[in-house]
């Protein structure tokens, strides 16, 4: 009888480990979920704060066949080639605070025109 007592003070100290365990693994995984949930806040505000400032580019006022647009080659502007690299990884097109930007098949010249609802 004194061996199932001591048997069952073993089972009941490895359930207590075990528990022990799990509860730790489940904050762990309740943190990787938070780590997660923040890198992606994190790639939305950078989506939504570009890495160029407008007011740091140069832009020229020009006439085409669909109306006036400002169009910039600043190429020795930080901001004019963070704004390219972007424009290139929206596949040449982008819509940011009122206004449609594109990249010219040249690669380097962009237009931008303010979009009207």
């Amino acid at each position: 009888m004194s061996e199932n007592l001591s048997l069952e003070k073993r089972v009941e100290a490895l359930e207590a480990k075990v528990h022990s365990v799990l509860v730790g693994f489940n904050g762990i995984l309740t943190d990787i979920t938070r780590i997660e949930n923040a890198e992606e806040i994190q790639k939305e505000a950078q989506k939504e704060n570009p890495k160029w400032a407008l007011s740091n580019i140069r832009w020229e006022e020009k006439e085409g066949p669909k109306g006036r647009f400002e169009r910039s080659e600043d190429v020795n502007s930080p901001d004019f080639k963070a704004l390219v690299k972007d424009l290139a990884e929206h596949k040449g097109k982008l819509m940011h605070e009122g206004h449609f930007y594109w990249l010219f098949e040249n690669g380097s010249t962009v237009g931008r025109k303010k979009r009207t609802y």
